[in-house]
């Protein structure tokens, strides 16, 4: 047995279907952010910051992508002899094999890796939220207040309050009522679903609970360690997050990365986020080109205008192509003449000359309202997009799509075309 003081427990199997077809082929963790990076990098990297230095990460969906990115952990320095990154995806055991159904019952199927460290303490962590972090502060106050279970949380718009878990607390912050999700928030501190518990504690709860149907924390092991008499705090956490659970909280997080003065600074030299970097070639903007307020890929190719815009490696934008107010991934090209306005296109999308997207008035989702309701046109990764057609706000496409999949060569507002291999 090797004894670690606090191991992290990064949960990471999350489809994050409420970013549509960004997440047909990747977990939401692996989504590309920022140009450099993905999204699980974040919290990756606040642990190794903190000195964090043994990590479970649970995938579930869509693993490929994210075990591929991770691998051994090196970008992270977390390639350790003794603790480091492992990846912990379902297995079968030995009463049957089980998939994670819910956060706290895949936090309950690795006991067993768990013990293996035997810790004082338990962090457990959301691998899909944008922000910096010192967990090592947070243990002291965990420590200070001598607590069972801590939680970080944060004031929220209180119209936005019933979209989290809402803690109410006492003049010590001591958490005295705690409601999942609540119609009527009497609170607006929001949970942010990271958590430290005294490791016998959560053992305890994890063991007690283990026949929960869809074991989560919020729901039931939080108000199970609330009835027991628990002592539970809440961390007040006063930086920047960003739950980049919707297309709408993603486009606006990666266009808050360009700001003249950033709310979220990737640049600052005491706390750096890592990524596992490809060796690519420099990037490259032709004599014609013009770029302005934009993050832009190493390996990437410009030789027409970007503004405002978060642009990925190994990206190619072609002569005379107008790029605004949009995210393009790894590896995608858009043709010569292209205008595009308030887009999201996926890795290795592929946009033909002269195709105008993000055009005309905005019109409701006629796919899914509650995924596709704002501004942006969403392209899903691999998808390739004909020469010359129009394409409206707020529409979705996946797959290779012809000019024949578009009447009249247009996809109106609110619209979508999903091909085979696409999102069902």
């Amino acid at each position: 047995m090797i004894k670690k003081e606090m191991i992290a427990m990064l949960l990471a199997g999350g489809q994050g279907s409420r970013l549509g077809v960004l997440t047909q082929k990747v977990a939401k963790p692996a989504v590309s952010f920022g140009g450099k990076y993905r999204i699980i990098d974040f919290p990756l990297s606040n642990c190794i910051n903190s000195g964090v230095d043994t990590v479970g990460v649970l995938t579930q969906y869509q693993p490929l992508r994210l075990n591929a990115h991770i691998g051994i952990g090196i970008p992270w320095d977390l390639d350790r002899n003794v603790g480091g990154v492992t990846v912990l995806p379902p297995y079968e055991k030995s009463k049957g094999s089980d998939w994670y159904t819910g956060t706290a019952n895949a936090i309950y199927q690795n006991l067993e890796y768990m013990e293996n460290y035997n810790p004082e303490y338990v962090l457990i962590l959301s691998g899909d939220h944008i922000y910096k972090m010192d967990y090592e502060v947070m243990l002291e106050y965990h420590k200070a207040n001598n607590a069972d279970v801590t939680i970080a949380a944060m004031q929220v718009p209180i119209e936005e309050a019933s979209r989290f878990g809402i803690v109410i607390t006492d003049d010590n912050n001591r958490i005295t009522e705690f409601e999942e999700k609540p119609e009527h928030p009497r609170s607006n501190l929001a949970s942010m679903g990271i958590y430290i518990f005294s490791w016998p504690v959560l053992r305890d709860a994890l063991l007690k609970l283990s026949d929960e149907p869809g074991c989560d924390f919020g729901k039931h092991i939080i108000p199970f360690c609330h009835a027991a008499g628990k002592r539970i705090f809440a961390y007040e956490y006063n930086g920047y997050w960003k739950d980049v659970g919707t297309l709408g909280s993603y486009w606006e997080a990666n266009m808050e990365l360009i700001d003249i003065i950033p709310e979220f600074n990737l640049y600052e030299e005491y706390w750096k986020i890592y990524t596992k970097s490809d060796i690519i070639p420099p990037q490259f903007t032709s004599e014609n080109s013009k770029v302005e307020r934009s993050i832009i890929g190493e390996g990437t190719e410009i030789y027409g205008e970007v503004s405002n815009s978060v642009i990925g490696a190994g990206v190619t934008i072609g002569e005379g192509a107008v790029v605004k107010d949009s995210i393009i991934m790894k590896g995608s090209v858009v043709g010569a003449g292209v205008y595009m306005n308030k887009a999201i296109v996926a890795e290795d999308v592929v946009i033909g000359a002269n195709a105008q997207i993000g055009v005309g008035e905005y019109a409701p989702s006629k796919y899914d309202p509650k995924v596709y309701q704002f501004d942006l046109v969403t392209i899903g990764e691999r998808s390739t997009v004909p020469d010359g057609v129009k394409i409206g706000k707020n529409t979705a496409i996946s797959g290779e799509t012809t000019a024949e999949d578009y009447h009249g060569g247009i996809l109106e507002s609110g619209d979508y075309i999903i091909k085979a291999g696409g999102v069902q």
